[in-house]
Parts: structure tokens; sequence; C-alpha cells
């Protein structure tokens, strides 16, 4: 499968209107079956026994008709409240966070159950034919058999409960996912998890692979390096018998002829083009294969939290505490990253596609690093980032990693002590000394 089709299906799959799409197909779908199975006689035996009231086709038609007006109504107003919460989030946390608003499976849900519960009613009305008697009776009215769908009645008696029960769980939802606390948990997990899925090994602590140079091959168009499709790469590295090392990562920007890879051992003449269609690019950075993406979400919501306008260090530190967490992730791993995945390579050792190095300072810098001068203005937030760096470093025994975040804590103080005086100076010195003691333990 192709990068562009791969990254298709995630980007379909993450579109605030795909699931109200597809909920409405399978409504259509649904309400057609249902139908027929009216007309076919299977309602018969649940009215024969009582099991279901039998409606009358003026009544099943006033059903249907207030049911999908009502839901429609519904729907736009899940809509303009999903749009009121996105533009809140964006405007307070940053822009970026607009992407994970929009992804959220609970709002697509929410507003694809009213949606199909809109499509079904409309498809079931159009069947009502109506008359004086009853729906099961054979009577024929002006040409038209009187007909009252009363298993697809039932049906919507079901949909109408589900719809309520998704009411309820939206108003829940939107206000809980909109708060700071949630939406920091939702990108910290986010981030953890992409961080073990592209570094699997907690062993050995080694690090990333060095490039083996060669020949560039350029990019052909402009913007973000969305997805790279590594097993393609592979395929073609093995077919040509040479070695490519990636100059570029996800989330990088590039422009034409800026170099994407280096190619070792052949000439890139002869399959350039099938090489360039491994990469996506677009006019915006995503999550997928991007843990720097989710490193720069808390990064952002701190510095914004951390701004004179703002001047909110509690959000700023829980964003610590996530970039903390992360840190330690990251430290403890491999990274080494085996692009060409345990199937073909054993341990990854002949893999012939070398992806470009983040080692852990590369990292470090991209969290800690990017929010610490912001930090540095704040006492609170200042203590909590020595901490945080502190417990990082717990579990990590690779004296290199370890000493890169003595470091880090070391320019933070130097930072504090340039923005802060008077007792917060004092407090803030002595929380140094104990870090520079658990360091040194």
């Amino acid at each position: 499968m192709t990068a562009e089709i791969r990254f298709f299906w995630e980007r379909l799959n993450a579109n605030y209107w795909f699931y109200p799409a597809l909920f409405a197909i399978l409504a259509a779908v649904l309400g057609t079956v249902m139908v027929e199975l009216d007309r076919a006689g299977a309602a018969s035996v649940l009215i024969e026994r009582n099991w279901i009231e039998p409606i009358r086709p003026q009544g099943a038609s006033d059903i249907l008709t207030v049911m999908a007006g009502a839901l429609i109504g519904v729907a736009g107003t899940v809509f303009s409240i999903t749009l009121v919460a996105v533009t809140y989030a964006s405007g307070t946390y940053g822009p970026r966070l607009l992407t994970n608003f929009l992804e959220d499976k609970g709002n697509q849900i929410s507003l694809a159950t009213f949606i199909a519960a809109f499509v079904y009613a409309l498809v079931v009305l159009r069947s009502v034919r109506s008359h004086s008697g009853f729906a099961w009776e054979s009577d024929f009215v002006g040409g038209i058999n009187a007909f009252a769908p009363q298993l697809s009645i039932l049906v919507a008696y079901v949909l109408m409960a589900a719809c309520v029960a998704v009411l309820v769980y939206f108003l829940h939802h939107v206000p809980s996912s909109i708060r700071i606390n949630s939406v920091l948990q939702q990108i910290g997990q986010r981030l953890i998890r992409r961080i073990r899925d592209t570094y699997p090994d907690e062993g050995s602590q080694g690090e990333a692979l060095e490039p083996t140079g060669g020949e560039a091959l350029g990019a052909w168009d402009t913007g973000y390096v969305q997805l790279i499709d590594f097993d393609d790469l592979a395929a073609i590295a093995r077919e040509a018998g040479c070695t490519f090392s990636l100059r570029v990562r996800t989330g990088d920007f590039v422009h034409r002829d800026l170099p994407l890879l280096d190619i070792d051992g052949c000439s890139p003449e002869t399959f350039e083009d099938r090489v360039r269609a491994c990469f996506t690019l677009g006019s915006v950075r995503t999550p997928a294969q991007d843990p720097h993406f989710l490193i720069d979400e808390l990064v952002e919501i701190g510095l914004r939290a951390l701004s004179p306008g703002i001047n909110d260090p509690f959000t700023a530190i829980t964003a610590l505490h996530w970039l903390g967490a992360a840190t330690s992730e990251i430290g403890r791993r491999n990274l080494a990253k085996n692009v060409c995945g345990d199937k073909k390579d054993g341990d990854g050792d002949d893999c012939p596609v070398i992806p470009l190095p983040d080692d852990f300072e590369h990292y470090l810098g991209r969290g800690f690093g990017s929010i610490r001068s912001a930090v540095a203005t704040s006492p609170n937030a200042a203590l909590v980032m020595l901490d945080a760096i502190a417990n990082a470093a717990g579990p990590i025994e690779n004296p290199r990693r370890l000493h890169m975040l003595r470091e880090e804590g070391r320019r933070l103080m130097e930072q504090a002590r340039a923005a802060i005086t008077g007792p917060d100076l004092a407090l803030v010195e002595a929380r140094f000394a104990d870090f520079e003691t658990r360091f040194a333990l």
C-alpha cells in the first residue's frame, strides 16, 4: 500500500464528516431493509401475539415526521456546540489543538447518530401510505395500498432511545473534553503510546543509527512531510541493493530540491519517482508517525499558560508533568529505530532504510528545552520542572542521558537566577540543591 493511500485512509477516518456520512448510508440501508421486511409481513407474527400495538398509517406518518424534524434540529445544535468548543479550545490552548477536537470520536459519533436516525426516519416515512383502516388490512384506496411499516416504527423507537442516550453523553462529553487537564491527558497519553510504538525496545537504551551518506535525492514539491511509507522504501532499497539514509523526518517542512534522503550503493535515477511516492506532503503537520507534533502541543500549551496575558502556571505545571513522563519513557528506550519491522529483519541490523537520527538530546531539547525560558520566569513552574527532570531520570541507566538531564536542570537554574529575585529565588535555589543531590546519588 502506498503512502498516499495509507495517509488518505488515516485522514478520512479522522475527518469530522466521515462517521456522519457512513452512519447516514448505513441508516438508509437499514430503513430500506426494514420496510421490505414489513412489506413481506415480518411484523404479522408480533401483531398476532400482541407483542406490539399496531399503528395506523396516519399515526406512523406523524411519528416519523416529528422524529425527523426533532433530530435534524438536535443535530444542528450538536454541530453548533462542537464549533463553539473547537473555537474556545483553539483560541485558549492553541490552533494546533483544533485537530484533536475535530478528530474526537465522541463528537463524531454523537453527530453521526442523530444524522443516521434522521435519515432512517425519512426513508421509512416515504413508504407510509395512509387511509382510514388499519395497516395490516388489504384495502386499496385511490390506487395505492394502505401501508404502515410496523416493524420499522419499532426500530425507529429504538433509534430514538439511542439518540436520547447519546445526547446525554454528548452534553457531558463536551465540557469534559475542553477541560485543560483532560486535554493534556489526551495529548500526553497519545504521546506515550506513540513513543512506545516508535521505540518498542525498552532494554538497551541505545542511540539512533548513524546515516551512511550517499547521493542526495531532492523533494519535488513544498509542504510538511505527513507520512513516510517505510515498507515500500525498504522494498525499493532491497530491490536496488542500496541503503537509504533519510534527511527528513515526519513533520519536517521541505521545498523543491531540498534533500529527502541520501542513497548509498546505487544511482537514484532509475527509481527516484517510486521513492518520492513513498513521501506524502501536505500543508499541515499531523500526529501520524510524528511524536514531535504531540510534544510541541504540550510545549505550546505550557508557553501560552506562562505568557503575561494568561499567567496560569498551574496549567504549565500539568504540561510539565506530562513532558516529564514522556522524557522518562524516551530515556529508557533504545532509539535505534527499526522501520523495517521484525517480520523480515529479525533484530533490524540489515534494514536498508536508516531514519534521520533522533537521539535523546534531540527529544530533551524539543520538550524541556523549548519551554525552559518561560518556566524560568515562574517560581512555581521552575520548582515543578526541577522535580519533573529528576523524576524522569529515575528509571534511566544510561550515564550520558543522565548527564543531559542534569545539564538541563542547571540551565534552568541559570535562567531562573536572571529572572527571579527575593524569597522566590531562595525557594528555587533550595529545590535545585536537592536536585543536585538526587543526581549525585
